[in-house]
């Protein structure tokens, strides 16, 4: 087996395990406990196949690493895969949730089992296309393609409100991917080729790069989602069932800040320069207005909606720093929010299954009756927070520092964010964990089971271990950080250079040609 066909494999095995499912045959019963069986398999096995990746990439090279190409649909457009110290980790983050996904389901999910795997199966194929992809058109087919199975997944298995919550999902996101396929279609006319990497060295003239950030952005802030376009995601999570507000937040999301990383910066670096300072702006209303509006929430799966438009801030503030903290901080910070996110909707999903509602003050008092839950609740809060020792602390910190060096004051506004977001946790596990247990209903509810704590381990693990030792993911992005950042910097440099000597330039051939 080749470099290129691991992460072929990777990203369709997925779509095999689909396949074998929608051939069960059998009782109701039967089909149901054997399509969770072989969807879990699939995960675990693609999870360990994808340590693959991990194990044998090559931190010291910026370039891509396990590339497949071939001719596909004629013309410059082809199957093309690969990843770098970018994209690499974002492909083991979606394996590494998927299975969690898959038990968060097991028990809830009671009508057209068989149909909820194949779609969440479909869906990880799809978002590791979106990390793997290194042509424009089969990145812009696998980004738009995953809207369809969450569609499902949100408007079959959702809440009372599912259609409205899936279609409001739906239009935000296509609509805004719209003018991205306009802006793909204006590069492949003036680049002639759809291949990532040639257009990663491919210089668009000044005025284009501002039209083609803003198509771009368009897509991208809705995906992540930035202020203002962010008001269909604490819809889609109330409504989506557990797995899909886990995925939702811990992956999905993700996909707008690697498209910054993947497209915007590097490839339109003198608009990203001039309209960074506007995305810097957005970002820091975000952490403070969401972080507000997330103290008056009393749906628990709201607030932590909310929450995640906060921590995406964070992100977009230091990926448009373009300083090598700032960057490596939102890296980090995207990939710590996927399972500490993801766990919080996994811990509310787990006494939802138990009680039925969402709302605070139908709890208290957990902690006599749930103490390991109460445990786990709180690790996790604590790196929603941002604790030192907890995952959520680096990235923060990381991009605080990172902007700080480009704008204190905008860095100053962002650090009352992490206040604010403990107000917020801090108020959400004080009134659902300790206070007084006198709710009928919570009287007899269960602690966490095996099928839950076997699923909530792997996430504990890797908020301790990544808050206490970063390196392994540092150690992976470093290099290809440093490359962005360096010829970002040259690329900005080097127009206004030329903006500073073109007077000089006219002055010259005036005089030429007299």
């Amino acid at each position: 087996m080749n470099d290129g066909s691991i992460l072929s494999l990777v990203t369709f095995l997925p779509m095999a395990g689909a396949l074998l499912i929608l051939f069960i045959r059998g009782s109701e019963d039967v089909v149901a406990r054997n399509a969770k069986r072989v969807a879990l398999w699939t995960t675990l096995f693609n999870f360990l196949l994808s340590l693959y990746l991990w194990v044998n990439f090559d931190p010291t090279s910026a370039g891509f690493q396990f590339e497949q190409k071939s001719e596909w649909l004629g013309g410059s457009i082809s199957y093309h895969m690969g990843v770098d110290g970018i994209s690499m980790l974002f492909v083991i983050l979606t394996t590494f949730l998927m299975p969690a996904c898959i038990l968060a389901g097991w028990d809830s999910i009671k009508v057209r089992v068989k149909e909820y795997m194949i779609a969440f199966l479909i869906l990880e194929a799809l978002m590791i296309g979106v990390f793997c992809s290194l042509d424009l058109v089969l990145f812009y087919l696998f980004f738009e393609a995953g809207l369809i199975p969450m569609f499902l997944i949100i408007g079959v298995w959702g809440g009372p409100r599912r259609i409205y919550a899936s279609f409001k999902f739906f239009l935000y996101t296509f609509l805004g991917s719209v003018l991205m396929l306009l802006a793909i279609m204006a590069m492949y006319w003036q680049a002639g080729t759809m291949d990532i990497p040639t257009l990663l060295t491919h210089q668009f003239p000044p005025a284009m790069q501002t039209w083609l950030w803003l198509a771009f952005f368009a897509s991208f802030a809705v995906k992540m989602p930035m202020w203002p376009v962010h008001t269909w995601l604490p819809d889609a999570h109330v409504e989506a069932p557990t797995a899909g507000s886990v995925v939702l937040a811990g992956i999905m999301l993700k996909m707008g800040g690697y498209g910054f990383l993947r497209f915007s910066l590097p490839m339109f670096p003198v608009a990203s320069d001039f309209f960074g300072p506007m995305v810097m702006v957005l970002s820091v209303i975000a952490i403070v207005y969401t972080s507000l509006v997330a103290l008056v929430q009393t749906d628990m799966k709201k607030l932590i909606a909310y929450s995640s438009v906060a921590h995406m801030g964070f992100v977009t503030m230091g990926l448009f720093a373009m300083t090598q903290q700032g960057v490596q901080g939102g890296i980090f910070q995207m990939l710590s929010h996927g399972w500490v996110s993801g766990a919080l909707f996994f811990c509310i999903g787990v006494i939802y299954d138990r009680i039925h509602t969402r709302e605070i003050s139908a709890y208290g008092g957990l902690v006599k009756r749930m103490p390991v839950y109460a445990v786990v609740f709180m690790i996790f809060t604590m790196a929603n927070v941002g604790l030192p020792g907890t995952s959520g602390f680096i990235g923060e910190f990381l991009t605080i520092i990172g902007v700080y060096q480009v704008n204190t004051g905008i860095a100053l506004v962002a650090a009352t964010g992490v206040i604010l977001s403990a107000g917020y946790a801090l108020y959400l596990y004080r009134r659902i964990i300790f206070g007084v247990l006198d709710k009928d209903k919570l009287k007899n509810i269960l602690d966490l089971d095996r099928r839950e704590i076997f699923a909530l381990a792997p996430l504990i693990a890797a908020t301790l271990f990544f808050g206490i030792y970063p390196t392994p993911i540092f150690d992976v992005t470093a290099v290809s950080v440093e490359h962005l950042v360096s010829n970002y910097h040259a690329a900005v440099e080097a127009h206004r250079l030329a903006e500073i000597t073109k007077p000089l330039g006219d002055l010259v051939q005036l005089v030429s040609a007299r």
